[in-house]
Parts: C-alpha cells; structure tokens; sequence
C-alpha cells in the first residue's frame, strides 16, 4: 500500500526546528512520506537529518515583496507538480499563502492550514486590511483550518476571517505540545543552586524569568517597567535573543539586575533558576514557553492577549494580567514574591496539566487525522 504524502510548508528553517520538533519524525514512524518547503539554511538540514524528512528549499521572505514571492511561487508550483502530494500542510503567513495558493491550483486534495497567530493583531494603518486579506485568502484556499488555542479561533471569527468554513482545535490546543518528562529532566540537570551561582543571581530575590526572543511584541517594555515597579525589587532572568536595538538601550538604562543568558537550545536547564516565568505579550497562538515552565513546575504570569490567555488557568496555574498593564504586573510579581506556597501550588498545578493535557503525541494524532480527513473525537470545533 503506498504510503500518504504529505507537504509541509513553513517560512523558515528555525521554526521546523522548535514548533515541528518530534512530529515529523512521529509522521514518518507511523508511514507518511514527510516533504518539508522552507527557506534554505542549517535549521532546516538540521531538523531533516533528526527527524528523517525529506527537505526542499524553496527561499521565502517574512515581509512582502512581490517580485521574490512570484519565484517562490513558482517554485512551490513546480514541486507539487512532481511530488503529487496527498495533502499540503501550512503554517506561519508567506509559506501558507503561497503553499495554499499552489496546492489550490494544482487540485491537491487536502490543504490543511495550521494558524499560530494572527500577525495582523496590533497592526494599525493600510498595513493591515492587507494583512487581513492576505489571511482571508489563505483561509478561503484552505479545505482545512486548525488553530493552536481556542481564543485564536474565536478571534478569527470575530474579524470575520473564516467565512463559512469552521476552525478546529485539537484537544486543549497548544502548537506542538510539550514533552514534559524531558522538560523535567533537563531543568533537573540545571541543579537550581548551582544554576543561580553561575548566574550570579540573588538569593534574596525574587528570579522572575523570560524566555524567547525579546522583541516589542513579547510585552518587553511592560516587562521592564513592571518588574521595576515592584516593591520586592525582582531580578530578571532573559533568555533570548535581543533582537531590537530600541530594547537592548532600555535594558542597558534598566534599574532593574538584569540577567541576560543568549539564545541557546539547551534552554529547558534554565527553568530550575527561576521562580516564576513571565510573558507579558500582546499577541500569541500558544506561546510554549509557558507549558515548558509549567512542566519545569514553574508558574506563570501572562496576558489576556489572544493564545497567552489559555496557556494560564487563573489563580490555578499561574496569574492573568491585562495586555500592558505594567501596574497588574508589579502586583502580580508582588503576589507571588510574599507568598512562596502559592508559588509552590500554582507551579504543581501547572506541571500537572502540562503532562494531562499537551502531549506531544496528542496533538500529532490529531493533526494526522485532519489530514486524512478521517473524524476524531479529540478535535473540537470553534
């Protein structure tokens, strides 16, 4: 029987690396012939050799640029006419308009279109009807729509972005799902005390952490100002890359002690150093950091944003603030900061739902059952 043939379509090689990060492999292990279209680099022959995918190198630009999307276009056109996939599976905006626009015109008849997050968020001026659009239409060119967090679906209808067409999520959502054990096993090796002596960080205050790449649209201004607010007077752990100069400046000016540790993938170690996570974003799909916290048993404070909102269960397994509120945040830092055995069970509470309820292999069933098209009790509607 000859195997499926799936299609992956993604922007750049460092997002196969971290948000398809096991699941290639799994599609491949249960019979899938996996194909991957991506921008060329070491992130994407890198995720191939692990995961046992075959690579195509399709380069595609994040901005719009017609010129360079017609040749991607084309190039995407001329790998489905010889592979003849069963189904085209897409994901972040350039890959998936152009994967789900050629799909379309090569009749593929599956075209599966993953949403992470609506980019068009925060966006004012004519940038954004464009950005409207450009998501529209891919939804319009899609015969399925999977979002990563129930809140994503919902803003998705109420920007009327789904037509007729219904958005689906698998279980309780998130991108990828979190390997918990190794999450735990990782932060373990990190030996907290040690950690922090390494670190040079206090053991006196409160280790407020962040993990990702520190850009405006993670909250980090609010970040700043909250944590310099608060009257426990925290140290921030950043891990990430500073990919800004306006933020690199305003950390350098912070009065804050400020921890920064680059971007590296042994980043799980770094969980045991800190006290409690915070990602105080303006916009997400599911942000995993928090379910990496959570299986690291720390808990988190983030936003009501679209996707951080369902990452936290409020008072359960961390702490809701309102997209820039700075003064929510400092109190909520402050909360924690005077109450170590909340800090303990929210923590506990969230290692608990981040192992009952984002196995990995939870959401690739069910991201594998969309593409065969076949029902699954697991995959809800919006």
């Amino acid at each position: 029987m000859k195997a499926p043939v799936v299609l992956y379509g993604i922007t750049v090689g460092i997002s196969v690396q971290t948000l398809l990060r096991g699941q290639l492999a799994w599609l491949v292990a249960q019979g899938w012939e996996v194909h991957v279209a991506c921008s060329p680099g070491d992130a994407l022959d890198e995720s191939a050799a692990r995961e046992g995918f075959i690579a195509h190198s399709i380069p595609m630009s994040r901005s719009l640029n017609p010129i360079s999307d017609l040749v991607a276009l084309v190039a995407w056109l001329r790998l489905l006419r010889k592979l003849r996939p069963d189904v085209v599976n897409v994901s972040s905006p350039k890959a998936a308009l152009l994967g789900a626009l050629a799909a379309r015109l090569m009749r593929v008849p599956r075209r599966v279109y993953v949403v992470r997050g609506l980019r068009l968020e925060g966006v004012t001026g004519p940038l954004r009807p464009l950005l409207w659009l450009v998501e529209r239409l891919t939804v319009a060119l899609s015969t399925d729509v999977l979002v990563v967090s129930r809140s994503l679906g919902t803003a998705m209808r109420d920007q009327h972005l789904l037509g007729r067409r219904p958005a689906r999520m698998v279980g309780s959502g998130g991108s990828n799902g979190v390997d918990a054990a190794a999450v735990r096993s990782s932060a373990a090796a990190g030996e907290r005390d040690d950690l922090r002596r390494q670190l040079s960080l206090p053991d006196d205050r409160l280790v407020v952490g962040y993990v990702g790449r520190v850009v405006a649209d993670k909250g980090i201004e609010t970040l700043l100002e909250g944590a310099a607010a608060a009257e426990c007077g925290p140290t921030l752990l950043l891990v990430g890359s500073v990919d800004e100069p306006e933020l690199a400046l305003a950390i350098e000016r912070s009065p804050l002690t400020i921890v920064h540790v680059p971007w590296t993938p042994d980043v799980w170690r770094y969980y045991s150093a800190m006290d409690v996570l915070c990602l105080p974003t303006l916009r997400e799909g599911f942000p995993n950091v928090v379910l990496e916290a959570a299986a690291a048993g720390v808990p988190a404070i983030a936003t009501d944003a679209t996707g951080a909102v369902d990452a936290v269960v409020h008072g359960v397994t961390g702490l809701t603030i309102a997209v820039g509120d700075s003064a929510g945040l400092a109190a909520a830092i402050d909360e924690l900061a005077g109450d170590p055995e909340q800090r303990r069970r929210l923590g506990a509470a969230a290692r608990e739902r981040a192992s009952a309820e984002f196995e990995p292999e939870r959401i690739w069933a069910g991201v594998a059952a969309t593409m065969r098209g076949d029902t699954d009790s697991d995959i809800v509607t919006i």
